[in-house]
């Protein structure tokens, strides 16, 4: 009870102090023109194509720069809305048309657009920024390679305004890869300006000052406690936000961001645990969104380097061993989808992500130990990542007792967040563990190249089936209407469910508050906020 007490003092002391802090921020604009965000994430980087830049970062792609073209948006009929991947809209380009025999776009440029400097944004400046993703490697390049972009040689400025990009061969995901975060496109100009021959894409410059043309500008960044846009009042590229300024403050505590949006010291609480949101939600107060997010499941990864993991029963005893109404009911608060119970090992339907064929069922995992030569189990570390103790403590709990059922025995290792990426997907060192991928193109297939393609940097199990690689390069580029993508799909998932590498629990949701008259939260992909979109009556 005394730790309880501590926790809540604590956290009451903490709301008062970003409360006096976001007060005084908020004085020299209108409240009315100020939108206050808190989330528990911090943001290390202005530059999504830098090596190590966090995910929380991507924020200030979406917000300062601006791409070819972006997803549509569609309304989910409970006070938010969300990304259509069915639809493209033209962002810096006003059209675009498949040339050459479906195997490149030709974009045509919108004449009025600027950068914030008041420089005409040019097809030089898109090539340069494209030449730049596929440059630098590392994330940002692989994500570009999925659409089929993978060379400079791909990028040529046609004139002024006409930019053309060119693939070997057709590809349903150059298109929608073009709409994703990483191909921003920044102001040659200034870069080139602040290059050296040493750094000759002015990778330390950008990391500290964005170059660009989006719809807000940087009035200041203090890492590791806020981030405060000023909008670009002469933005040509899609309706102008109405509003003026937007301060993002960093608040990792869950207690202070709720205690914060409840007082209406803040005006967006991002990332909430499902606890409160589900509290919130039934307090009626505030508007709270509560939405699944696409092609993503929170899951346990067995890494193959383990040698028990390599015997493919004893990956099945593990996923017939866990107890997922327990996990769902206590981590997750009854929020998302289930991902377990499904009817077959064979699935009848392409939809994804859909329910593995698992349940909880102590004895056949018993019976799959045994067969394995398994009989008196082993000892295995369950590792989880801190920054997601909210869903991966009381999982990781669960998992250990029910393990211990089958003669499974883990000791939970907990790691810091800042560890978390270098750890389990670089390292690619841990034996089980819990994790998370939500995959930004909303295809099967997208998913597999990213989860169970060898090498891969979200296949954290080492996980590797030549069959599984060969249909992943063949199906990546093809056409959802192609006879042979519906086959291939299911066969994908059949391997996935009876390989079982990955054991899906359950497709999370993602959990924003808004205070009273705040609109326009739109869930996406990359899960951060799309400042344009909100507005406050």
């Amino acid at each position: 009870m005394k730790h309880h007490i501590f926790r809540t003092a604590w956290a009451g002391i903490l709301a008062l102090s970003v409360s006096a802090t976001l007060s005084s921020n908020v004085i020299a604009a209108s409240r009315e023109d100020t939108l206050v965000i808190v989330s528990g994430a911090s943001v290390n980087s202005m530059d999504i194509m830098r090596v190590g830049t966090n995910r929380p970062s991507y924020q200030v792609a979406v917000n300062m720069y601006d791409r070819l073209v972006s997803f549509g948006i569609r309304s989910e009929g409970n006070g938010g809305y969300r990304y259509d991947s069915t639809v493209i809209n033209p962002e810096l380009a006003t059209s675009w048309e498949l040339v050459d025999d479906g195997t490149a776009y030709l974009f045509n440029l919108r004449e009025d657009a600027t950068f914030w400097d008041g420089s005409r944004v040019t097809a030089a400046d898109v090539k340069w920024s494209f030449d730049r993703a596929v440059t630098l490697g590392g994330f940002p390049g692989v994500q570009m390679s999925a659409g089929g972009m993978n060379s400079v040689d791909q990028f040529e400025v046609v004139d002024e305004l006409t930019f053309k990009v060119k693939m070997t061969s057709s590809n349903k995901l150059t298109l929608p890869d073009l709409a994703v975060p990483v191909p921003i496109v920044i102001n040659s100009k200034v870069a080139l300006a602040n290059a050296t021959v040493e750094d000759p894409w002015a990778t330390e410059y950008l990391h500290k000052t964005p170059a660009g043309g989006g719809a807000y500008m940087l009035e200041r960044w203090e890492p590791g406690e806020q981030l405060v846009y000023t909008r670009f009042d002469n933005w040509k590229n899609g309706p102008l936000p109405a509003i003026k300024r937007v301060i993002v403050r960093e608040v990792p505590n869950s207690s202070t961001r709720r205690a914060l949006v409840e007082k209406g010291d803040a005006d967006v609480a991002l990332g909430l645990p499902n606890k409160d949101s589900k509290e919130l939600s039934e307090a009626g107060k505030l508007t709270v969104v509560s939405t699944t997010i696409d092609n993503s499941m929170h899951a346990v990864g067995l890494n193959m380097n383990f040698e028990p993991f390599k015997n493919v029963k004893v990956r099945q005893a593990v996923a017939f061993a866990m107890p997922y109404q327990k996990i769902f009911d206590t981590a997750a608060y009854g929020l998302g989808a289930k991902m377990w119970g499904g009817a077959s090992t064979s699935p009848t339907t392409t939809v994804w992500p859909q329910p593995f064929p698992y349940d909880t069922n102590i004895q056949k995992a018993k019976s799959l130990m045994a067969e394995a030569g398994y009989a008196d189990g082993f000892e295995v570390p369950l590792s989880i990542d801190l920054s997601f103790a909210e869903w991966t403590e009381p999982t990781a709990i669960l998992m250990q007792e029910s393990l211990g059922k089958i003669g499974i025995k883990t000791t939970i290792n907990k790691i810091p967040g800042a560890s978390w990426r270098t750890k389990a997907l670089v390292e690619k060192g841990l034996e089980l563990h819990l994790k998370n991928f939500g995959g930004w193109l909303n295809y099967v297939d997208y998913y597999f190249y990213w989860v169970y393609q060898e090498g891969h940097l979200f296949n954290s199990m080492n996980y590797m089936n030549p069959e599984l690689e060969q249909l992943v390069d063949v199906t990546l580029p093809m056409a959802v209407e192609d006879p042979r993508y519906e086959k291939n799909i299911k066969r994908l998932m059949e391997i996935g469910f009876n390989d079982v590498p990955l054991i899906p629990i359950w497709q999370p949701t993602l959990e924003v508050a808004m205070a009273p008259g705040v609109e326009g939260f739109v869930n996406w992909f990359h899960r951060q906020l799309d400042i344009r979109s909100f507005s406050k009556k």
